[in-house]
């Protein structure tokens, strides 16, 4: 590790916090709950917003999975038909979207059966139309399928990763979603714990010692595997930190952990992000993951977890995470900028998501899910969305908010 005392010193003199992300809106739709939501901005500007519903009830795994659209910047939403079980859209789990140069969709979803807390399967959609039809391709149907990622290079290489309790399968499309094809697993234990795609053949898989939704644990397995050949080859090195990953492991902090985010700068440096309980860590990379740099971007009193992290663009990241605090669950979002000799960052206020535990037996704070996206929009802005689930009033949606970066 590159890490000193003396270095964490001078990072807390050059790297400023200021509290300049500011709340423009926050628009509630209601109709239908999106647990564990997911976002993309298409070029043309239409936003899509894709999760699943119930997590109690239910084994429609067969089920057309739920995807919403917004023209008009987020102000107003609108369920978008994905195409019938019979044409392949099926899924009720876990979801990701991602859209590729040439403005192809990507929509990726796991189908869980609920009786037995297992997986089904694997599909994804593909929409060349901006959302208005789909093709879909069902990747796999193995027993344990969890916690699939997609995601598209700037060469339009096409990545998609989950893990079945076996360890991490790899598929990618060199033609827009029309064929995919098998690589060799990325790992053969572990659960995937977050995909990210970088130019000129990078890949980064987080691998950690969780998979088959809960069901395999293989204890040591924390990595962060890396390929700079777009997958064909892969060295896996040791994460940036060592973490527990509390409740499938004992130990503390009792931080809940499911994603484990990293992500490609444009710069060519990898990326990490992660809680050590009341506080959030950033890592980075010069050099593929062998060796890591780490720096506090923030400290709240409470447990922070169930962080997520996107690149910009430019240089830039964007960061997001939930924090407990008793009775109490806020939600946080940070504006990352590497700069020559330091990391800008850029913190908004607390914001309290709209979910409470999804039974009128429990009126307690809960993030629905494990996943808190937030994206880069094309105005400038910073978008997130979070789950609405209020069993009590009858409640069922996602709140979409939008933040404005201040310079």
């Amino acid at each position: 590790m590159k890490l000193t005392n003396l270095f964490f010193a001078l990072m807390a003199l050059s790297s400023p916090i200021t509290a300049q992300l500011t709340m423009l809106h926050h628009i509630e739709n209601l109709g239908g709950l999106a647990r564990e939501p997911m976002l993309v901005e298409h070029p043309s500007g239409t936003l899509f917003l894709a999760g699943y519903g119930s997590q109690i009830t239910g084994t429609d795994w067969t089920a057309p999975p739920l995807l919403w659209r917004s023209d008009d910047g987020g102000n107003s939403w609108f369920a978008v038909d994905v195409g019938t079980s019979e044409q392949g859209a099926q899924g009720n789990s876990d979801v990701d979207l991602a859209v590729g140069p040439d403005g192809t969709i990507y929509y990726i979803t796991m189908g869980f059966n609920r009786q037995t807390a297992r997986g089904t399967q694997i599909s994804i959609g593909v929409s060349r139309d901006v959302g208005h039809s789909w093709v879909w391709h069902r990747l796999s149907t193995t027993e344990g399928d969890d916690r699939p990622w997609v995601a598209v290079s700037p060469e339009n290489i096409a990545h998609a990763v989950w893990n079945d309790g076996k360890g991490v399968r790899h598929f990618t499309s060199e033609d827009s979603g029309q064929t995919w094809q098998e690589l060799d697993r990325v790992n053969d234990k572990g659960g995937a714990s977050h995909l990210a795609v970088g130019p000129g053949g990078l890949v980064a898989v987080r691998i950690g010692p969780v998979s088959a939704s809960g069901q395999k644990l293989d204890a040591g397995v924390d990595v962060v595997a890396v390929s700079r050949d777009s997958g064909r080859t892969w060295t896996r090195h040791e994460a940036p930190a060592k973490l527990r990953w509390y409740p499938f492991e004992a130990g503390e902090p009792a931080v809940p952990r499911w994603v484990e985010p990293v992500a490609w700068g444009s710069d060519g440096k990898l990326y990490s992000l992660w809680s050590e309980g009341k506080s959030m860590w950033l890592g980075w990379s010069d050099d593929y993951g062998v060796s890591w740099t780490k720096q506090t971007i923030s400290t709240q009193a409470g447990t922070a977890f169930y962080p997520f992290l996107k690149a910009g663009s430019a240089r830039d990241l964007a960061a997001s995470w939930f924090v407990s605090n008793n009775s109490e669950l806020t939600a946080h979002l940070a504006l990352i900028r590497p700069e020559a000799s330091a990391i800008s960052i850029k913190l908004s206020d607390a914001f309290t998501p709209l979910s409470w535990a999804d039974t009128t037996e429990q009126r307690a704070p809960d993030a629905a899910g494990e996943y808190f996206p937030v994206i880069f929009l094309s105005n400038g802005n910073l978008g997130a969305a979070t789950p609405i689930q209020d069993a009590e009033n009858q409640r069922y949606g996602f709140t979409w908010w939008e933040f404005q970066v201040i310079q």
